[in-house]
């Protein structure tokens, strides 16, 4: 293939995807459910609002191969399950990797390190001054209207042309021409309930033994809730 003056001619090569994949940078991470927040106090007396975590520990129930299924991943699975409120299928998939069912199933691709079915993840693998990021299920506020749902001006800074109803939404834009509403018009509708992901949290402190990890700021879905954490 001609190159230009200056450049070197590179062939294209079979294996140019796998050496892309090569490259991507092998991370870590770990299933666990949100505590709740607090605040702690650094060296200098600042007063750090922070969210803490259960983190793991969490099973390896299933290892993907690039041979075998087109690309390389690892399955975490965290917190039992009673096996009367497992599927069949699903007890045979845990009974492989020797664990009980579990509620939680994740997939991370590319894990960090050689895994192995049965292989136990723990909070160990962050430590404190570790950036992260958090995907979480945020909290549903039902069915919600435009000023609360997309920050319109509402009282006192009415918009769209209405006067005296203060809330609402006022005109779409929407008139002989199109004569329809456009996809994605800011409107009234179903708020929250949906997967966010937070990112460049700060570890603070990593609690071994009680499998907690506490985290700078906050993060996504309500106590209880499942947390997805990945560095």
């Amino acid at each position: 293939m001609p190159s230009r003056k200056g450049e070197a001619c590179l062939e294209r090569s079979p294996t140019a995807s796998m050496d892309k994949y090569n490259l991507i940078k092998k991370m870590s991470g770990i299933i666990g459910k949100k505590v709740g927040m607090t605040s702690i106090f650094d060296e200098t007396g600042k007063n750090i609002p922070c969210t803490v975590i259960e983190a793991g520990p969490c099973v390896v129930t299933q290892v993907k191969s690039v041979e075998t299924d087109g690309y390389a991943a690892i399955q975490l699975a965290y917190e039992d399950k009673k096996e009367k409120h497992t599927s069949g299928p699903l007890k045979g998939h845990f009974s492989k990797a020797g664990t009980t069912p579990k509620k939680k199933l994740v997939e991370f691709k590319p894990f960090e390190g050689q895994k192995s079915l049965g292989d136990i993840i723990t909070v160990e693998v962050f430590a404190a001054g570790d950036f992260v990021g958090v995907v979480g299920t945020s909290k549903g506020k039902g069915f919600q209207g435009v000023v609360k749902r997309h920050g319109f001006g509402g009282v006192g800074m009415q918009t769209h042309g209405q006067h005296n109803r203060l809330r609402a939404p006022g005109s779409l834009g929407a008139s002989s021409w199109p004569s329809r509403v456009f996809k994605g018009m800011r409107m009234a509708g179903q708020t929250g309930n949906s997967r966010v992901k937070v990112q460049n949290l700060e570890v603070l402190k990593v609690y071994t033994e009680q499998n907690l990890l506490v985290v700078k700021g906050s993060i996504p879905g309500a106590k209880g809730s499942f947390v997805i954490i990945d560095k």
